[in-house]
């Protein structure tokens, strides 16, 4: 039998290496094309074909994936004049792996819904690192039927595939995993400053807690940079650390949950954006909270090394 063909809307950071497992793993695929034509041009060279609009795509394919910014974004592919609801394809599954409002999700679920289309919100964790190869982890809201067969297309790109309830509940699993991970990101930051200004080194301080149980993986992406001033350790923005923290935030007020910490948390994210930062990735926190503490971390680290020698 043959396999279904795949479209795919948003070939950026995370979409390029999805996109190109799935057609490593035989899915015939078409993408739309974008401003950035590195990714594209690439996934053509592979097999892909390309289409000019969302609507073209859901045409062409039976299951599109959306790997966007936020839901505005999807908003307007799903809804747009050359959109995906313009198509009018029966049967069309999309795929949403962006970390989006969960409201949003249940409204366009709905219109999906009524033009015999389904969404299903699978958004994702992990870094493009894991993307390319194939090993994103992601929590999916399907019902149990659409989940066991979407599950081979996703574990082209998934390594650990959590079904986490109906649609919808992937992307609030989701804002809680970036509500955590965003949290840490503030926390470090605030935790190298008091440290480094205190008179410890930043490598005194990394070395301590990332041999402790206090380490986890977000952790080493975050000091990988911060301490080993790698630029390309995690590649998330601040700009959406921020989108999505404000999210959870709107999330926790319609659940009626009182959301002290995730306020400072946005607080901590919207000052970065606000002050310019927003293209900076987020263990650049660590820098911005250096700064605005009265001194520079890349310089401490530097100091740290030579005390070392």
């Amino acid at each position: 039998m043959s396999k279904p063909t795949i479209g795919f809307i948003g070939v950026g950071y995370m979409g390029h290496g999805m996109a190109k497992n799935l057609i490593a793993s035989g899915y015939p695929l078409v993408v739309k094309g974008n401003r950035n034509r590195d990714p594209v041009e690439d996934l053509l060279t592979r097999g892909a074909q390309e289409a000019a609009t969302p609507r073209e795509v859901a045409e062409r394919s039976d299951i599109v994936h959306l790997c966007l910014s936020n839901s505005a974004q999807v908003e307007a592919v799903i809804r747009g004049e050359d959109g995906i609801l313009a198509s009018g394809k029966d049967g069309l599954v999309v795929i949403d792996t962006t970390t989006a409002d969960p409201t949003s999700s249940d409204t366009l679920a709905a219109e999906l819904e009524a033009a015999q289309m389904t969404l299903v919100d699978a958004p994702l964790g992990r870094t493009p690192k894991e993307a390319e190869a194939g090993t994103l982890d992601t929590m999916v809201g399907a019902t149990p039927e659409m989940f066991e067969r979407l599950r081979p297309v996703i574990a082209c790109w998934a390594g650990n595939i959590s079904h986490t309830g109906g649609t919808g509940s992937g992307h609030r699993m989701k804002l809680i995993m970036n509500f955590i991970s965003m949290g840490y990101a503030a926390l470090y930051s605030e935790a190298l400053a008091t440290g480094v200004k205190s008179g410890l080194t930043p490598q005194t301080i990394h070395r301590v807690i990332g041999s402790s149980r206090m380490a986890n993986g977000f952790y080493e992406t975050f000091m990988a940079y911060a301490i080993g001033r790698d630029p390309e350790a995690h590649k998330f923005t601040i700009q959406n650390g921020a989108k999505d923290t404000r999210y959870a935030a709107s999330m926790a007020r319609d659940a009626e949950v009182a959301n002290l910490l995730g306020a400072a948390i946005a607080n901590s994210f919207q000052l970065a954006e606000s002050a310019g930062h927003g293209d900076d990735y987020v263990p650049m926190l660590a820098d911005i909270v250096a700064r605005q503490n009265g001194f520079d971390l890349a310089k401490a680290v530097r100091a740290g090394h030579r005390e070392e020698d």
